[in-house]
């Protein structure tokens, strides 16, 4: 065990690891940012800064921009996780060091280019690009992993 911490490989997934997590994390803030920012909530509780029945009322919407922040939290979610416990196993296997950093770097690139354009609605075939390069580099380390594992 103490071998793998002081893998460069280890190292090098532990930081973009991180790195992904934190950034999943911080969609959290930025949906509340938007959910304020644009008075659209989902439940009862939080639309208490408002003046008036009525005015909480109001407060109690769908607003497309604070749910185009929510897919993507959402699909970051469906990505970051299967990357990190991929990766994971990835980093078990040896790999060459600048075989796993171009998979690291190429899979949080694009997951931030990903949500650039999410949110700021850059057309298609941006986002779908951005989203096969991270699910393409998910897939190569777990090919890596079932062949080193499994011999196959």
């Amino acid at each position: 065990m103490a071998q793998l911490i002081n893998s460069d490989v280890f190292l090098a997934f532990s930081t973009y690891a991180t790195i992904v997590v934190l950034k999943m994390m911080f969609m959290s803030f930025l949906t509340a940012y938007y959910r304020f920012t644009r008075k659209a909530f989902s439940n009862w509780e939080d639309t208490k800064f408002g003046k008036n029945a009525e005015e909480r009322k109001k407060m109690l919407q769908t607003n497309p921009d604070v749910e185009r922040v929510r897919r993507c939290h959402q699909n970051d979610l469906e990505n970051i996780i299967p990357f990190v416990l991929i990766g994971l196993l990835y980093a078990l296997t040896d790999p060459d060091l600048s075989t796993a950093l171009l998979h690291f770097r190429v899979f949080v690139g694009s997951r931030f280019i990903h949500t650039v354009a999410y949110v700021t609605s850059i057309p298609q075939p941006s986002r779908a690009l951005t989203w096969l390069a991270g699910m393409l580099t998910t897939f190569s380390m777990a090919y890596r992993v079932l062949t080193t594992a499994l011999f196959l």
